[in-house]
């Protein structure tokens, strides 16, 4: 007859003549509970069995315990979930939640591990050595098919082709504190570091490449356009496409481009001598509205500009003569727009052109699930990271868009919805036919979280 053992108590002082006592006595608990509905986005989307395609994987199918999709998997769900470290899967790897997304609960071919895979097996995953073919690294990701996967989620996004879009260029710095592969120092940043490269469509990812820093904001964004326009109009062909960056991308090349290929945009253009002359009267009549009324005013002027030499031609630039109490803050936009009732000089800088923070804003969300972690010693194997960051925002994003639509979280940033949405403790209960999840009774988002759980039912039935 086997021994039953009883499970020590922890005795704390009493609470109304009740006795308090702690045990470890409470079975499998996870703190990951929500995270069950990033599982139904990823079953909607497809998108670990998706962006598993985008690997070519050369090991021994014999021995291969753990699937390409469920290593991209755990990784990109520990990123959504605030699990930064390869070495948080030692544990996580043991965790219920991260099973039953993973959809894999027991070992397939070694009934002496896990089922799900540790820190190192994810580190041959990551890592990407300087010479091809490491004795080690049999797993390859073919960034083409990554970018493809992009450009077709946001097109499948989309109910029906929209009339046009707006598509936000912009890069920033991922600060570099050792000897990685690409490392360059920044004047303008005043850092190492590397500067990627993002397209955003509204809330929409297209783009995430990682670039060195000894190049131009605008570095390789011609060929990125051309390509994930093509794709676009391949199934929108009618689509009314724009562009809209800061002044780092307001160069010849790119803007004809745009002209030959039927692509508006609207650039943030530096300011020179020869620009602040011809916003002279403009901003001294907003100094003397600014003066009169003791609140920052605001004058447009409309004019055609050509750099003296840069430039193949004469384009239209819209110039924003303002004045504050702190004195004249000048700004210029550049544009294929041409003058019209709906878009003259105030619409087009304010209600257009400023509207470009919005992808800002993104970029920062894209910081929360790691996108700066840049400790690889290779360029290559930091890009993967990036990838992974980029998936995980595709999964909070989807959930936010179609499941939170009608709820407090609908405009709610990734960290919120990780914090109060996805980061549930509960106690999870086995048997031979469930796998039950106890939330708390109290839990304050419950409401949301039955939401978010309709909703996806409904968006992805037919999935």
């Amino acid at each position: 007859m086997p021994t039953e053992c009883t499970p020590t108590l922890f005795e704390f002082e009493a609470v109304e003549r009740r006795a308090v006592v702690a045990g470890f006595d409470g079975g499998d608990i996870t703190s990951n509970a929500g995270a069950l509905l990033l599982g139904q986005v990823d079953r909607g989307l497809g998108l670990m069995r998706r962006f598993a395609a985008c690997f070519i994987d050369r090991r021994d199918p014999r021995f291969v315990e753990h699937e390409l999709g469920t290593l991209v998997g755990q990784r990109i769900f520990g990123l959504a979930l605030g699990y930064e470290d390869l070495n948080d899967h030692d544990e996580l790897r043991k965790d219920p939640t991260f099973a039953v997304l993973a959809g894999k609960l027991t070992p397939v071919v070694r009934k002496d591990c896990e089922a799900l895979a540790g820190k190192s097996t994810l580190n041959r995953l990551e890592h990407t050595p300087r010479r091809h073919g490491a004795k080690y690294h049999k797993i390859d990701c073919d960034g083409s098919r990554v970018d493809a996967l992009l450009v077709d989620l946001f097109l499948e996004a989309h109910d029906r082709a929209p009339r046009e879009i707006v598509l936000d260029l912009d890069n920033t710095d991922i600060p570099l504190y050792g000897g990685q592969e690409g490392r360059f120092f920044h004047g303008h940043y005043d850092a190492y570091c590397y500067l990627p490269l993002y397209v955003f469509c509204g809330r929409h990812l297209l783009l995430a490449r990682q670039r060195c820093a000894n190049v131009a904001g605008s570095a390789g964004a011609v060929e990125e356009m051309a390509r994930i326009v093509a794709q676009i109009r391949q199934s929108w062909p009618r689509v009314r496409i724009t562009l809209r960056a800061d002044s780092g991308f307001s160069n010849d090349a790119l803007m004809a481009w745009c002209e030959a290929n039927r692509v508006d945009y609207v650039f943030g253009l530096a300011r020179n001598v020869r620009l602040e002359a011809v916003l002279a009267e403009p901003l001294a009549e907003a100094k003397r509205l600014c003066l009169a009324s003791g609140k920052p005013a605001r004058v447009f002027h409309d004019f055609r500009y050509r750099t003296r030499d840069s430039w193949s031609r004469e384009r239209r630039v819209v110039g924003k003569a303002e004045h504050t109490l702190e004195g004249a803050n000048p700004r210029f936009v550049v544009t294929s727009f041409k003058r019209t009732r709906t878009l003259d000089a105030r619409a087009l800088y304010e209600d257009l052109y400023c509207a470009r923070g919005e992808a800002e804003n993104r970029i920062g969300e894209q910081f929360e699930l790691f996108a700066d972690r840049a400790s690889s010693a290779t360029l290559q194997a930091n890009q993967l990271r990036l990838t992974f960051s980029a998936m995980a925002y595709v999964l909070i994003d989807t959930l936010r868009r179609v499941g939170l639509r009608h709820t407090q979280f609908a405009d709610a940033a990734v960290a919120t919805i990780r914090l109060k949405l996805l980061k549930l403790g509960a106690q999870v209960r086995k048997s031979v036919r469930r796998i039950h999840f106890a939330i708390a009774s109290g839990c304050p988002n419950k409401i949301e979280f039955e939401l978010a759980y309709l909703f996806l039912r409904r968006a992805f039935s037919s999935a």
